[in-house]
């Protein structure tokens, strides 16, 4: 295959491909509609055309054997008359006028065959053209709803690479994470918020024991309160029975 072979198929079909491409279903079907519509108007054209040859043709024809019919009366009578010569003259004439006649006819035929033709191919276009106007809506219907079909499906395929949407799915993500750390934080601060009551509580036992062991020791043996109920018998102490123990308890509040 020649270089320029190739290169010319090349350019047609790169040419072919952007035409059909550039196509919109919904004009061309109007415009087709339009293209059959002047169809028409010149099939109508020829066959009025074809018919008007038609009449003409007969016409001749008839008149033709009109003046075939007419010589061949001249030639009677001249016969009649003893005009052997102008009888002669006359057939002559009657002859040519008779062929003419005679092809004229033959062509009428031809014409009347064209003619028919004619009318019944503009019959067939006239039936297709008012089945193309009926088909057209519904047709420009099923090429609008098909496009938008396509648009819809385009537009989906392209959501995961839109940098709208990812840009949104990011926004959705940031927001969950701002969520759970701020549910976190919560939990963080409530926790916080116990243990600082429970030291706070626990400290509360820590200073009055404290606080009654100072009393103790601030006064004296008779500071300690007895349990409650009956009170028990009472003996006396001597002081010398104590002391030791209360040498040991000094030092061991000094040893803290």
């Amino acid at each position: 295959m020649g270089f320029f072979d190739r290169l010319s198929r090349l350019v047609r079909s790169n040419a072919n491909a952007a035409v059909s491409s550039m196509e919109d279903p919904v004009k061309i079907l109007d415009q087709s509609v339009v293209d059959m519509q002047a169809d028409l108007v010149k099939l109508r054209q020829a066959v009025a055309m074809a018919i008007a040859s038609q009449k003409r043709l007969r016409n001749q024809a008839e008149q033709s054997e009109a003046q075939a019919r007419t010589w061949y009366e001249r030639a009677e009578l001249a016969l009649k008359k003893g005009e052997d010569d102008l009888a002669r003259e006359a057939l002559t004439r009657r002859k040519t006028f008779q062929e003419t006649a005679t092809s004229l006819s033959s062509q009428v035929k031809g014409q009347d065959v064209q003619v028919e033709t004619l009318k019944k191919s503009l019959v067939a276009l006239e039936g297709k053209i008012a089945e193309a106007r009926t088909k057209k809506d519904m047709l420009k219907a099923r090429a609008q709803a098909a496009q938008a079909q396509q648009q819809l499906q385009n537009a989906v395929g392209t959501l995961g690479t839109n940098s709208a949407m990812a840009a949104f799915e990011r926004m959705e993500d940031k927001v969950e994470a701002m969520e759970a750390s701020s549910q976190a934080a919560a939990e963080l601060a409530g926790a916080d918020l116990e243990s600082q009551f429970m030291a706070l509580e626990g400290g509360n036992d820590v200073d009055d024991e404290l606080a009654s062991l100072r009393q103790q020791l601030a006064g004296g043996p008779e500071a300690v309160a007895l349990p409650a109920g009956e009170a028990p018998e009472v003996k006396p102490v001597k002081v010398s029975e104590v002391d030791a123990d209360l040498e040991e308890l000094k030092k061991s509040i000094d040893k803290l």
